[in-house]
């Protein structure tokens, strides 16, 4: 990081930032996708769109429009050369991509940036539910989550708290505001705080995240 200019990225950030690659440049009956994932909504700030087209289960080609900031900009870059490379990777490790993998490529980002990376990998899952879809076919990769549920009365898991703090809710008040937890019966509020306190610290606690360390 070249903190006496203020760039608090990576170089690789900053390369994708600048010369970002797999930007769609035509128009999308143009471009002809086999899946396309749309996220988030220009009205918050964020919106993500992601093209894909797919051969025998790999995705060979990937484009992508966004309006976000230099961390959406630079993740959805770097993720877009990680699935097309070598060929394309198998729709099912696609589907697996994790925000830390995308940061894992970048480096590190700053802490506030993570929910950025989040946009990517959402939208990526997106096109590929699309792309089954429109084959009329259930897509078999996507399994069913084994995480514990926090919530009985609404169904939420420790992933889906992981989640929302990765997209940004970093205290309880925004958690409940968004999912609803603890607002039925209320029994699972203390430990919905400690699971979101455990995230928290995790992503947070530092300026900077990185996966590595």
């Amino acid at each position: 990081m070249n903190n006496d200019s203020g760039w608090v990225y990576t170089e690789q950030v900053k390369q994708h930032f600048l010369n970002p690659k797999n930007i769609l440049t035509i128009s999308e009956e143009e471009y002809k996708p086999d899946g396309v994932g749309i996220v988030g909504s220009p009205a918050c700030g964020d919106m993500m769109m992601i093209f894909i087209k797919v051969k025998d289960e790999r995705i060979y080609d990937m484009k992508w429009k966004t309006y976000g900031c230099a961390s959406a900009i630079a993740s959805t870059s770097a993720l877009s050369e990680m699935v097309t490379k070598n060929g394309g990777m198998h729709i099912k490790e696609a589907y697996k991509i994790t925000p830390e993998d995308i940061i894992k490529e970048l480096g590190q980002l700053p802490s506030h940036k993570i929910h950025c990376s989040v946009l990517g990998d959402k939208a990526l899952r997106a096109a590929i539910e699309d792309y089954f879809k429109r084959r009329n076919e259930q897509n078999p990769y996507r399994e069913k989550t084994s995480s514990p549920i926090v919530c009985e009365c609404f169904q939420i898991t420790e992933e889906d708290i992981k989640m929302e703090v990765l997209e940004g809710a970093t205290n309880f008040e925004t958690l409940q505001e968004r999912t609803k937890i603890g607002t039925n019966c209320g029994k699972c509020i203390p430990k919905a705080k400690e699971v979101i306190n455990k995230f928290v610290e995790q992503y947070y606690k530092d300026k900077v995240y990185n996966p590595k360390s």
